[in-house]
Formats: structure tokens, sequence, C-alpha cells
């Protein structure tokens, strides 16, 4: 196995350096846009520690050694630099990778999930972790890559949901597949009818935007007994499926409302002179 090499700390005594050379040169503006670049041609430079450049000290590496490099410099807190994610993404979520997503260090299993993306490979693991007893932190970062994904975990989601697993983030899943299913419309119009939150039920039928559940939101948004917060994302979820509410309403007697106008209101500041 390879040694570890902080490459990004290498980087930036270099950086350091040549700063120091043109100090007076560029503006902090320009230093922000010339960095990066400045980094990319690292990547392509020769560093003698290492025997290679930096993207060529990766590329030689399998599978299995990438995978370990990275455990390794999360486990010895060396940082990981662009050029170790750049070549696992490169391999498109090797088995290797899948494995990390079930270790018990929640800094490289988001780690994984964020270089595995929305590749369906991961998505078993991803699965398993919305169903074990993991951080809400690591579920959040899974639902996501699944919500990019969310034709090709559809059926998983469907089995979870009915089984009672993470059933509002499954449905949040089920609200983002591009392909018409009868099973998930009658299920985010179920959730809409019998679920107590109105303004989330009624984002996933925005989201799934299937424009059959206009009717029922139209219906619904011009009940009285609904709250500001409701009418917000009604009213959203009915523009996003094409349709349009015009009724005046009046929530001025509204906790909701009350709050965020006080919100939105603009602290004054009492050491502002005027002018007389």
């Amino acid at each position: 196995m390879k040694k570890l090499i902080d490459f990004d700390g290498l980087f930036d005594e270099k950086l350091n350096e040549y700063m120091h050379m043109n100090a007076g040169k560029y503006t902090e503006k320009q230093w922000e846009n010339l960095i990066p670049k400045l980094y990319k041609q690292f990547g392509d430079t020769f560093v003698a520690r290492a025997g290679n450049t930096p993207k060529g000290y990766y590329a030689e590496m399998s599978d299995d050694e990438l995978a370990e490099t990275l455990a390794r410099h999360v486990a010895e807190n060396v940082p990981v630099s662009d050029f170790l994610c750049r070549e696992l993404e490169k391999r498109g979520c090797p088995d290797a990778l899948v494995r990390l997503i079930a270790s018990e260090n929640e800094e490289l299993v988001t780690l994984a999930v964020n270089l595995a993306g929305e590749n369906a490979r991961a998505f078993p693991a991803y699965f398993d972790l919305l169903a074990g007893d993991g951080s809400e932190d690591v579920k959040d970062a899974v639902c996501e890559q699944l919500k990019n994904g969310a034709d090709a975990a559809k059926e998983r989601a469907l089995t979870l949901y009915e089984s009672g697993v993470e059933r509002e983030r499954m449905l949040e899943i089920l609200s983002r597949c591009k392909e018409r299913d009868d099973r998930i419309y009658n299920i985010l119009m179920r959730e809409f009818h019998t679920g107590d939150e109105v303004p989330m039920h009624a984002s996933y039928l925005a989201a799934y935007g299937d424009e059959r559940a206009l009717p029922v939101l139209l219906e619904y948004i011009d009940r009285d007994d609904i709250n500001y917060l409701e009418y917000q994302e009604l009213k959203y979820a009915i523009e996003a499926l094409g349709g349009e509410y015009t009724r005046p309403r009046d929530f001025s007697g509204d906790k909701y409302y009350q709050e965020i106008m006080e919100q939105s209101q603009m602290p004054v500041d009492p050491e502002k002179k005027t002018d007389a």
C-alpha cells in the first residue's frame, strides 16, 4: 500500500511561495480566480515525494487501493485531496467505494455517498442506511442522491414505504420520479388527504407534476380553515401544476401570517439620524 501524501498541504506550501513572489501583482478577486487554476496545474506537476504527479499517483492505484486510501485519510486525519476524489469518481462507483458506505465512520460514509452520487450501484447500500439507525445528516445526504435517481430507486422506495420504513423520506424520493406510475400518484394523494403535514404533502404533489391533482388542491385551498403556511404551499403546488387560484383571502388574523410579517419588518437603527 502506498504511503499517504497530503497533496493539499504541499499545494498550500507552493501557493504561499508563489503568492509571496507575486505580492501586489494581483487583486484579491484575481487571486480567487487564479488559485483554482494553479491547483489544477498542480495535479499535473511532478512531486518528488510521490514519484509522480498527484493525478498520476492515484491513477496507478486499483479500486480497492483508492477506497482504502480514502479510508486511511479519514482515519488518520490527513486532508482528502480533490485528486483522490476525482479519480474515485472516474471509476464509476466501484464496489470498493460502495463498501465504504457501510462504514461506522460518519465522515467517511458522507464522503463515500457524495462520491458515489446517484449511481444506482450504490442504491442498495443507501437504502440500508435509511433503514438503519444512522444519523439524520447521513440519511439526508443519502435521500438527496436517491431523489436524483428516483426512477431507479422507485421499487425499493415503494417496498420500504409499504413496510412503514422512513415513510416521509420514501415519499420525498417517490415524488421525484419522472416516469408516471399510478401507484405513486395514489400514495401521494392518499398521504395528502390523510396526513397532518399538508404543506409538505402538497409540495410532493407539486414535485411529482401530475395535473390530476389540481382539482383536489383547488378544492382544499378554498377551505376557510387552512392557515397561511398551508395556503402558501398549496398555491405554489397549484401554480407548479399549471393551475391558478385567484380568490382574495384575508390571513391578517393568522398567527403564522403575523409571525412572518413581524420577521419581515426591517429593524430600525436607533442611532440612524433622519433629515430634519
